[in-house]
């Protein structure tokens, strides 16, 4: 398996293994190969890697700019996170992670925000911070990872990509 940055060719194997990936779960709406495809046409979409297995896409993972009411800036919105699910539990989630946080980081960003699982996020460092807030979202659920020793103070917007605009 090779971690790499997305391609132009990669993107309707992306939409397909996003879609697949979040089919039936009950956290999922369904919209996240959207919200991807979104970002991308907004030219939001700061950093996106592929796994490849087998020559093919097989996990996606996505990073975009948030607004800190505070007006912080440098902080990205990690997700959507996805793997195929055949090749689910391989630490291929884990990888892609690992490789964004560490691009971002040699990239100048500040820090990270995630709505996921605690379980998975934790590892990598990501905690509750409960100076930093997502209008509706569980907040032991909502967790923050920053590169500079600075947490910011404020409500985080997501890109408007997640909310059907663009």
């Amino acid at each position: 398996m090779i971690i790499r940055r997305e391609r132009l060719d990669d993107v309707a194997a992306i939409y397909r293994l996003v879609a697949a990936a979040f089919a039936g779960m009950p956290y999922s709406d369904g919209s996240e190969a959207d919200i991807i495809r979104r970002l991308r046409r907004a030219g939001a979409l700061s950093l996106a890697l592929v796994a490849e297995e087998e020559g093919r896409p097989v996990g996606h993972i996505a990073f975009s700019p948030v607004g800190i009411s505070d007006g912080t800036d440098g902080w990205f919105g990690l997700g959507p996170l996805a793997v195929d699910p055949v090749f689910q539990r391989r630490e291929i989630g884990t990888s892609l992670v690992l490789g964004g946080l560490e691009l971002l980081k040699d990239e100048g960003a500040r820090g990270v925000v995630v709505l996921g699982a605690p379980q998975f996020y934790q590892r990598f460092g990501f905690r509750h911070e409960p100076a930093l807030t997502l209008e509706g979202a569980p907040p032991d659920h909502f967790m923050a990872l920053d590169f500079d020793g600075h947490v910011p103070r404020g409500k985080i917007a997501y890109h408007r990509a997640f909310y059907g605009e663009v």
